[in-house]
């Protein structure tokens, strides 16, 4: 099966558009984990995704007359630039039908080669059926993003260069799986030639179309796929993805969104380069692969496929990778509401790295706080709940809970029936190491905190929300108190969104 590939492969017309991408080592990955890790950029290519190759080399093969009547393909985005640039080179027409949930980067990028965008559905699979009709209503010729031979020896050009560029041994390589046409491409080349190398297959837990083919046997189609990597949300792979897949493919590998966000973390810090989720779904797999078997000094290739990032995603990205690291740690901790009892709780938190911190009064007898602490790797935010506990602080560890990674973080606080004569402030101080918890050990203990709200935003100067309970016949003294502090402050106490929503 490989080897009727190989002659495709070699032969495979995919140069008038594409470059031979660099196999570049990730220097900082590689010393964490322990293991050779080389990043095969194909984010580098001219449209930033490695789907010219296989839709340029599908193209180059049709007839004058099928280029005259023009060609059409559905895509996420990456393949119908491709489609789009190899369009303009051969001069011909391309229409293009992308999903609605495209971002809208991919959709700006395809129009400014030359494509003409039909938006239709919620999915490939949606945008695949309206394509096909149009295929047959218009007379055009359908560049299949995947499931076509033509388009799959295009991909597997990318392994072929991977063995010219590293001649020494290479344990495994991580493809992402959308709908299978790269990784069967670069099966195929590397059983073909190298047949000792591990292929290892990656699919999001919510876009696992391929990893339930190969158990059930038979293509499945899945009801829903998820959004966030939008390059890899397939509902059914195709026929000819599935049978050389199934065959060539050594393993499969499941990762989450969270995963997804740290590996796109870990190549920004080795490249300073910004891949899409589907871009770092196979460095994702390495990572998860290395942790589950503990593998040492092997030499393990991650293509990296895509980097048409919608810029306004990565605030998200960049929350979630800490979790997704282990470098972050959430914790729900119960404190008595007494003098005293917020300042020991802090002094246990010690010299660690505040996150962030949430609080607002609720009970006359205990204070609820959401607390964020950076940590070192996975395991240790159960030793610290423990530890917490162990001082007398009831503690839930939250690292792992969606609800409070998506929401709740967000939800702490609201109005209070306890919080009479409060005064709210705002404070910024120098983020430094040790900062907050000097801010926290310079509050005067006569006034009692009844909201505090934090959040680590990676800027040079902290911001922090705090209300105080302030009597009317201690006024003069609390502004005595403010001018003593070294922190620059504005009262928000008649701001209208603080009446509204939290008085």
């Amino acid at each position: 099966m490989a080897t009727r590939y190989l002659q495709r492969i070699l032969n495979a017309k995919v140069y008038d558009v594409a470059r031979e991408t660099e196999l570049e080592p990730a220097r900082s990955l590689s010393a964490r984990l322990g293991n050779q890790v080389l990043l095969k950029r194909e984010d580098n290519q001219p449209v930033f995704s490695f789907k010219l190759r296989g839709a340029y080399n599908k193209m180059a093969q049709l007839s004058a007359e099928q280029l005259a009547r023009g060609v059409i393909c559905a895509s996420a985005g990456n393949h119908a630039q491709g489609v789009a640039l190899g369009a303009r080179r051969l001069g011909c027409r391309a229409c293009i039908v992308m999903p609605v949930t495209t971002p809208q980067v991919k959709i700006d990028a395809v129009r400014a080669l030359g494509g003409d965008v039909v938006l239709q559905g919620d999915s490939f699979t949606d945008a695949y059926e309206h394509a096909v009709t149009l295929a047959r209503d218009e007379g055009l010729t359908f560049v299949h993003p995947f499931d076509d031979p033509d388009v799959i020896a295009g991909q597997g050009t990318i392994a072929m260069e991977i063995l010219r560029q590293h001649q020494g041994p290479i344990d495994a390589v991580f493809v992402a799986i959308g709908g299978g046409g790269l990784i069967s491409g670069v099966a195929a080349y590397l059983k073909a030639v190298r047949p000792e190398i591990r292929v290892i297959g990656v699919q999001t837990a919510d876009s696992d179309a391929m990893i339930r083919s190969v158990q059930a046997g038979k293509r499945v189609r899945l009801a829903d796929v998820g959004l966030f990597s939008d390059g890899t949300a397939v509902k059914q792979v195709g026929v000819e993805t599935f049978r050389l897949a199934r065959v060539l493919v050594d393993e499969y590998i499941r990762v989450d969104t969270d995963e997804v966000c740290a590996a796109m973390k870990d190549v920004f810090q080795d490249t300073r380069s910004i891949l899409e989720p589907a871009g770092a779904l196979g460095l994702a797999g390495l990572k998860q692969y290395v942790e589950r078997s503990g593998a040492r000094d092997q030499t393990l290739v991650a293509i990296t496929c895509g980097a048409n990032m919608n810029f306004d995603r990565l605030r998200f990205v960049a929350e979630r990778a800490e979790v997704g690291e282990a470098r972050e740690a959430l914790f729900a901790v119960t404190i008595p509401e007494e003098r005293g009892s917020f300042k020991r709780f802090c002094e246990l938190i010690g010299p660690r790295s505040v996150t962030e911190f949430n609080y607002r009064i609720s009970d006359v007898q205990q204070a609820h706080i959401f607390v964020g602490l950076s940590t070192r790797g996975r395991g240790e935010s159960a030793q610290i709940a423990e530890l917490f506990r162990e001082q007398g602080f009831a503690a839930v560890d939250l690292t792992h809970d969606e609800l409070a990674n998506s929401h709740l973080r967000h939800l702490v606080g609201g109005r209070s029936e306890l919080a009479h004569d409060e005064r709210l402030f705002r404070f910024v101080f120098p983020e430094r190491p040790g900062a907050l918890m000097r801010f926290l050990s310079s509050m005067h203990p006569d006034w009692n905190i009844s909201l505090f709200h934090y959040r680590n935003q990676g800027a040079d100067y902290g911001r922090i929300l705090v209300g105080i309970q302030v009597p009317r016949a201690d006024r003069g003294e609390f502004r005595r108190f403010l001018d003593t502090l070294a922190y620059p402050c504005v009262e928000e106490t008649n701001n209208p969104v603080y009446r509204l929503f939290l008085r």
